[in-house]
């Protein structure tokens, strides 16, 4: 397949954008567009160089040998200004995510996603983009797996001082009332964020 610088660096962005935090390595990015490393760097300075020229609100970032698009540091007044914006409530999945991060914590999206047995990567960049979640570590391992915690913005948010004060989890379940205290549980937590806005 032959394909034009254009065409390469348009799929790069593509690719970085689809890695978000976490970004990708060069081995990976060789991988992926079957290139070598010197067509890579040609390809990445293409795009460095595009990003510096014309007026864009990302930049490519090279960071311990991995590249990833992050939003310039001279817009993010505005960022902050959108984090700090007033949402009407969370939804179901957010709830669920929040909660289970909140009690679990740290932990990682795979973990997250094997206790709701579904895909929950949207659902915490949007925890994280509101403050409600950050970044406080990684877990051992291959892969390295970004974990996941709860922020002071959270506690502000629901009211409480220390993760101490959530209220408890019921010890023992009956199998077939999870889910009906699931659904309570979710319900109050919905309904404390909304009294708190």
């Amino acid at each position: 397949m032959t394909l034009d610088i254009v065409n390469w660096k348009a799929i790069l962005e593509a690719l970085l954008y689809a890695a978000g935090d976490e970004g990708l390595t060069r081995k990976q990015l060789m991988s992926v567009l079957e290139v070598d490393e010197s067509v890579l760097l040609d390809i990445m300075s293409a795009v460095k160089e595009e990003y510096q020229k014309q007026e864009r609100g990302i930049e490519l970032i090279e960071y311990a040998d991995s590249y990833m698009l992050l939003t310039k540091k001279e817009y993010s007044i505005y960022l902050k200004k959108l984090v700090e914006t007033p949402s009407k409530g969370l939804s179901q999945a957010a709830l669920e995510v929040l909660a289970i991060v909140s009690y679990k914590q740290p932990i990682t999206r795979g973990e997250v996603e094997e206790i709701r047995g579904v895909k929950s990567e949207r659902v915490l960049h949007s925890l994280v983009a509101k403050a409600l979640l950050c970044e406080v570590g990684r877990a051992d391992g291959p892969g390295r797996a970004i974990l996941y915690g709860t922020t002071s913005t959270f506690l502000e948010q629901f009211g409480l001082k220390a993760l101490d004060e959530l209220p408890p989890l019921p010890d023992n379940v009956e199998a077939d009332g999870v889910q009906e205290e699931a659904d309570l549980f979710f319900e109050n937590f919905n309904q404390t964020f909304e009294d708190i806005k």
